[in-house]
């Protein structure tokens, strides 16, 4: 259960994964006046941003020298953030903490990204740690509702976002992807294990395949949190990236829940939305 106790207690230990987002995250707290200490995960993390911070490193399945860095520490409060590619069994290494573990990690693995998270959140917690959230740390790099850019959703574009909304309510449950892209209506691609990225590339092969025939301009990518996910773990994400996807894919824009999708380099995407005069949108959960 989501915690609804108001104070953030000072360190919060951030288990960083890729991207840039830790940093951003870490940055955010210095702002607040809280003090991150970064648990970068080997393989994962960038070595150089990570040297800004005071850290750790740690190997995806030491769960028992993690826990007792966080102790030492004295980091109550701890934050999944980054991107991940989800590891195999056979890929971890093992301490003795994760080996007493093991059942319920086997069992978080049998699910989703989502619920891996959620279960290895449900271990940390029943060694009396607090698992947080991007909106009790760091809620100012959350999408805002209403219009980023320059540019703003017109009929069309507001149509293809409600039916991009309804399709991915609808395989939320199933765990498949936090994204999908309508063009007049139709829905033409969903996301998959490939992230947004790959996403947004399937959709520039199809065009360039003359299997997409709209003209430029058109289409919308939405991305949603998936139904019943625990939002302090794998919020969506979008950043100066995924605007360069979605002009290559020739889409409209770019809509997002407001309060439920994390923001990475909001400023240069937003310039490099401009330029290219899309839209990016926050809408209402």
């Amino acid at each position: 259960m989501v915690s609804t106790e108001p104070e953030m207690s000072s360190p919060v230990g951030l288990i960083a994964a890729g991207g840039a987002m830790p940093f951003a995250v870490a940055d955010s707290l210095v702002r607040n006046g809280l003090t991150p200490v970064l648990f970068a995960i080997r393989g994962a993390c960038d070595e150089t941003q990570v040297a800004r911070f005071r850290h750790h490193w740690i190997s995806v399945g030491q769960l028992g020298r993690a826990t007792k860095l966080f102790r030492r520490e004295g980091c109550r409060d701890l934050l999944f953030i980054g991107s991940l590619v989800r590891p195999s069994l056979s890929e971890i290494r093992l301490d003795w903490g994760t080996l007493r573990a093991m059942g319920q990690i086997w069992a978080s693995f049998r699910g989703g990204d989502d619920h891996l998270l959620s279960g290895i959140g449900r271990i940390l917690e029943g060694h009396g740690f607090r698992m947080v959230g991007i909106k009790d740390v760091a809620p100012d790099l959350l999408m805002p509702m209403g219009a980023l850019t320059g540019t703003k959703p017109d009929e069309r574009a507001e149509a293809d976002i409600a039916k991009g909304r309804d399709v991915l309510r609808a395989l939320g449950p199933f765990d498949v992807g936090q994204g999908a892209v309508v063009i007049d209506g139709h829905v033409v691609a969903v996301e998959d294990i490939e992230g947004t990225d790959g996403l947004l590339a399937r959709v520039t092969r199809l065009r360039e395949q003359g299997r997409i025939r709209a003209g430029v301009g058109r289409g919308v990518l939405v991305k949603a949190p998936k139904a019943g996910q625990d939002l302090r773990y794998d919020l969506p994400t979008i950043g100066p990236r995924t605007v360069d996807g979605a002009v290559n894919a020739k889409l409209a824009g770019i809509a997002v829940v407001a309060g439920n999708t994390l923001l990475a380099e909001p400023e240069a995407m937003i310039a490099a939305a401009d330029k290219t005069s899309i839209f990016i949108v926050g809408v209402a959960a």
